[in-house]
This record gives structure tokens, sequence and C-alpha cells, in this order.
């Protein structure tokens, strides 16, 4: 990506009130500047007038215009963020495809090393926070495997771009404040400030305002450093996070199961919430045949009748609130599974299917409330109210409500049949 400055030294300076501005001599040679081309240097102008005006709002928010003057010297026009807020590609991969990369012998690998490796300071955080330490390593996995990827964006000109030249201006301004506050706070320098080009910082990838609500000082050094090679502060503070989202020691994220014959499908759904005596009379079983662990839980079934079943527990919510995809809860519960030494998923899956597109998704709803059964709108996404059309759908028909929405129910809606 090339990045350059132009003339937001002279603009700041022009601002009242402006503490410590830019100054000519902090430019790029002039060799550099005549390398880029008219639109980068629109580009670049359009976020100088930006800054000019998000300034007041920002100062609003408390931030002092020292801080300001400093977090924005070098700023940037980042032009790879933009595209790639535009140009997002859908998420289409099946549940089963995602867990090959998700939890791979690799990144099992690496979790055990990483678990040897920073095994104190673990120890300390799982017991100060009550999370297990395998959790906490399998979201630092997910996240930026183990520390290797924790991005290279200025985060300041990653978020300032976005939020005047991408699609969700007020959430990217939101969180540009958050950061400038973090600055403020002194838990980082400008320029070590960095992270993915959404935003995203540190080993545990938090956004700023997640940061503001969660991250912590485990080391003592009067900073919450998420940035560093140190882990600590980023380990602990995910371990926060999950203990402040409804963590509840000692119980299981969800453990996965086989259901018996002719079992009632209609039982299933994130929503529907029985105690485990109640889920063992219905003749649900662990896999291993061990008891079901105490508590309320729900049936999932990711992938319908033909795929893994899995009850899950209040934890599986607190994983959400990290992370709100089914396929990022279930990929870090079993990565942490897997780190304690549990074996690989047992139920099979349907591999022969694809996910569907959104596009497909959105009709699919469309013709099940034409064919009189509401999904409660067309937006694209699979919820509890199409999971429910789906299944009254299937039962009425005489297959299997299960409430799996795939190609063959789609070509099926289609046909009318």
């Amino acid at each position: 990506m090339r990045t350059f400055l132009l003339g937001l030294g002279l603009a700041l300076a022009a601002a009242p009130g402006m503490a410590d501005p830019v100054t000519v001599s902090q430019r790029p040679a002039a060799r550099a500047e005549a390398a880029v081309t008219e639109a980068e240097r629109a580009a670049q102008a359009g976020l100088e007038a930006w800054v000019i005006q998000f300034r007041p709002r920002a100062l609003a928010a408390g931030i002092r215009p020292a801080t300001f003057a400093a977090a924005f010297r070098d700023l940037r026009y980042d032009a790879d963020a933009v595209a790639r807020d535009r140009n997002q590609a859908e998420f289409n991969r099946t549940l089963w495809d995602y867990l090959d990369s998700a939890v791979s012998e690799t990144r099992i690998a690496g979790g055990r090393a990483a678990l040897v490796q920073h095994g104190a300071l673990l120890g300390r955080i799982e017991a100060r926070y009550g999370v297990p330490k395998e959790i906490v390593v399998a979201v630092w996995g997910m996240e930026t495997s183990y520390g290797t990827r924790r991005g290279d964006h200025p985060l300041v000109g990653a978020l300032a771009t976005l939020a005047h030249d991408g699609r969700r201006a007020r959430f990217f301004e939101e969180q540009l404040i958050a950061a400038l506050k973090i600055l403020d706070n002194g838990d980082v320098r400008p320029e070590a400030m960095t992270g993915s080009w959404a935003g995203a910082m540190g080993h545990t990838q938090f956004m700023p305002t997640s940061y503001l609500d969660f991250a912590v000082d485990f080391t003592g050094d009067g900073r919450r450093d998420i940035w560093s090679d140190d882990p600590s502060d980023a380990l602990a503070s995910t371990a926060a996070y999950l203990a402040k989202s409804g963590w509840r020691r000692g119980e299981p994220w969800g453990v996965e199961v086989r259901l018996p014959a002719g079992f009632d499908f209609a039982q299933s759904g994130k929503s529907l919430r029985q105690p485990a005596a109640r889920w063992e009379a219905l003749g649900v079983r662990r896999v291993d045949g061990s008891p079901l662990p105490a508590g309320e839980a729900a049936l999932l079934l990711p992938a319908g009748a033909q795929g893994a079943a899995f009850l899950i527990y209040p934890n599986f919510r607190a994983i959400a609130r990290y992370n709100p995809a089914d396929a990022y809860v279930i990929g870090v519960g079993h990565l942490a599974d897997r780190l304690k030494g549990a074996p690989a998923i047992a139920g099979g899956w349907p591999r022969g299917d694809r996910a569907l597109a959104s596009a497909e998704r959105t009709e699919l709803q469309r013709l099940l409330t034409a064919a009189g059964f509401d999904t409660g709108g067309a937006d694209g996404m699979i919820g509890p109210n199409t999971l429910s059309a789906l299944r009254a759908w299937q039962a009425a028909r005489g297959l299997v409500a299960d409430g799996y929405a795939n190609e063959a129910v789609l070509n099926r809606l289609r046909e009318g049949a």
C-alpha cells in the first residue's frame, strides 16, 4: 500500500487552539510527493479536510488538543482499508470448512506450545478471572495465530479514513474517538497503535470501544498494553472480557452429543433451554457416554440432522459476546477442548453441501413466506423466525424438520413442492 503525507500539517496549524501543529519539515521528501497520483492527492486532501471538521467533535468528547495533534501528525489516507471495506467477500464457508482451518493440527500444536511457554501467566489469569486458560489461548489462536498476525495498519489513519470514506462512518468515528481516548490515557504511543485495517488491535484483536470497557493492566506497569510482544495484558484482558460477559466458572461452553432415533427436532434451537436432566430423559447422550454436565442447555444443530449436534451452555453466549457467529464460538470452544486433549468432533458433516449465498438465503425466506410460513422478513439472516418457519414447512411435507437450509431445500421451495 502506498502511503503519503501532503498538506495536513498546514491545515491543522490553521485550526484555532491546535497544539503542536505539524510542520513542513515533517513531510516526506519532494521526490516522494511527486510520485503520488492525482487521485491519491485528492484522497489525502479530502481526509485532511475531514479531520479539520472532526476535530471539534473529538475535543467535545474530551480529547485533549495535544493528544489530537500527536495522533494526527503523520496521518495518511489508508487506501487499503477502504478497498478492504468495500470489497469484503461474503462469508460463504460451511462450518466444517471453517473448522478444518480454525482447528487445524497446526493451530492445535501452536496452542499447546503457547500453554507451555506462558503456563505460569495463564495460570494466574485463570485464577483471577475464572476463565480456563485453554479458552483464552483458543481466542488468541483464532484471532492472531498466537500473536503472529496482529496487523500493521496505523489505527488512527485506518479509522479516520473509514470514518471519512467508508460505508459505516458513524461506527468508525465512534471507534476513532475511543482510540483517541486510549492515547489520551497514555496506554500506547500513536506510532505503536497498530492493528487490522478495520481497527481491531493487539494479540486478541480488541476494537477500541471494547478496549475501553474491558482491557486491564495485568502487569501493573500503569498501562493496558495489548500491542507489545509481551501478551500478558492482552490475554488477561480477554479473560476479563469473557468474565464480564457472563462466563460461568467451572462450566463448559458446550458438549457434543448423540441424539436418539426418532428425535423430535422441534426441540432444537438456541432459544429452547432445558435442564440437562430433561435432555437425558429425552435420550440425549454425550458422544463419549459420560453424564451430561449439569445446568441449562440448548441443542444446536449447525448442519441439521446430517451433522454433529451440540448441547450449548451459558458460556456459549459469553464467547458470542466476543464474536456472535456460531462458527466462531464453536471454533473457540472446540479448539480449547482439543488443547485439553479431547478428540476431534465425532459427528459427520454433509460435506457435499455448500453454504447458501446471501441472495439465496433471502430468496429462501421470501419463498417460505409466500408458501404460508412467515419468516418475519427477508434479510438473508437465518435466525429463529426463519428456522421456525423452515421447520414448519419441512414438517408439513413429511421431511425431517431440522431447520437446515441447504441448496436442496431451496430448490424444492423454488419448485413449489
